[in-house]
């Protein structure tokens, strides 16, 4: 559930929260955000672009686009392990991990990259994401006891250089259809990790339960950028019990 609020400043135009399943909010949702950019433009009306929205993860900047998808700019990627945060030791450059140890409830190793984007995420990659017991290994990475504040939890197999298929565990809402925070995620940990390379204005594409994003890594600013579709498909009245 997504609330469009009041700006507390000039600074922005109107302050998300959201609220998941279970009543926690999170700082930041990328799908969300766009199906808000699209719901602020129906009010709005013809002629609406871009939005300046207060988010708990700090200001995002989503644009309306001709063919009806939205871009938004998640801004820099946090690498550093203990701001993700997380306790898993540094293994790489400035304070950060990249296909780091990790043990599962039953001791088994596996390799785990952890990235912020507002909010924490671990991504693993696998090789048949089919066969992945989701349900099995998604709750128990999200609540590991090296991620403090729980994370989101990518599984992800390289399709080819450009092209990226995922399941996701979303913390306090366990599987989703989509991430747009955790498609950015692990667009740039599968780069840290060498295992596509930095793509250029087309972006990596996500292919997701819920279907395709499109992730830009700039190196220019070192910004994210995430591009997908958002559409209106229900509308309702919620009475105050």
């Amino acid at each position: 559930m997504i609330f469009a609020l009041k700006s507390p400043s000039e600074e922005y135009d109107f302050e998300m929260r959201m609220y998941n399943s279970d009543g926690s909010e999170p700082e930041m949702c990328g799908n969300g955000i766009r199906c808000l950019a699209r719901f602020l433009a129906e009010i709005d009306g013809p002629g609406a672009e871009r939005y300046r929205i207060l988010t708990g993860a700090g200001l995002i900047v989503p644009v309306l686009n001709p063919d009806g998808s939205v871009t938004v700019d998640m801004g820099e990627p946090v690498l550093k392990t203990a701001d993700v945060p997380s306790t898993i030791a540094p293994n790489a450059d400035g304070e950060s991990i990249v296909e780091a140890d990790i043990l599962d409830d039953d001791g088994k190793n596996w390799k785990i990259n952890a990235i912020s984007m507002g909010n924490p995420h671990g991504i693993i990659f696998v090789d048949d994401l089919e066969a992945l017991d989701l349900e099995r290994y998604g709750p128990q990475f999200e609540s590991h006891s090296t991620f403090p504040a729980k994370a989101n939890i990518e599984f992800v197999q390289v399709m080819a250089p450009d092209y990226l298929k995922m399941k996701v565990w979303e913390r306090g809402a366990g599987p989703t259809m989509a991430c747009g925070t955790g498609a950015c995620a692990l667009t740039v940990a599968a780069v840290r990790a060498g295992k596509i390379p930095r793509a250029g204005k087309e972006g990596t594409r996500v292919t997701l339960p819920g279907g395709d994003l499109y992730i830009e890594w700039r190196e220019s600013d070192n910004h994210v950028y995430m591009t997908g579709p958002a559409e209106k498909v229900y509308e309702g009245t919620v009475i105050e019990p």
